[in-house]
């Protein structure tokens, strides 16, 4: 007789595509506003001007919230994520997310999101709310495990 098997939990890496039933991961297009705004950061344009020319964008909002995190501007760093999150939020809905399942981070058009709630987390908490730090945490850690242990030092300004 075999022993019990454990079965991953829906919405969890290793839960899509396979025999248990969760939702797919979610994938921002690769030709979008990320795509446009990670080129143009790559070509050391100013985050500020990309997020005005693109504000759809929650990469170029998540390098500005991390620069002012980085520089000890919290309540920017904060209104930055928060942005970036917001946006994050609505373009994956536009994909398809219904609000749980996989955000995974190897996609690179989802890291804009993905790094805008770990900023979020980190300002909220640096001003005290304390609630919304640990939603934005356990939200990051349901996207993508590998997102939240990736970001957990990252911080460096202008990284995208």
């Amino acid at each position: 007789m075999s022993s019990p098997m454990s079965l991953p939990t829906p919405g969890a890496p290793g839960s899509h595509g396979g025999a248990v039933p969760g939702p797919p991961p979610t994938l921002l297009p690769d030709d979008g506003p990320e795509a446009t705004a990670a080129a143009l950061l790559r070509d050391e344009v100013d985050p500020a001007d990309v997020a005005a020319a693109h504000p759809a964008a929650s990469l170029a909002w998540s390098v500005l919230a991390t620069r002012a995190y980085a520089a000890g501007q919290v309540v920017e760093a904060y209104a930055y994520a928060r942005t970036g999150y917001h946006r994050g939020l609505d373009a994956l809905r536009k994909a398809g997310w219904r609000g749980a399942g996989p955000v995974p981070w190897h996609h690179e058009p989802n890291r804009g999101f993905l790094r805008s709630l770990a900023v979020l987390g980190r300002a909220a908490a640096a001003i005290g709310e304390d609630d919304e730090a640990e939603r934005c945490t356990q939200f990051l850690s349901a996207c993508d495990p590998d997102a939240a242990d990736r970001l957990a030092g990252d911080l460096t300004p202008g990284a995208p």
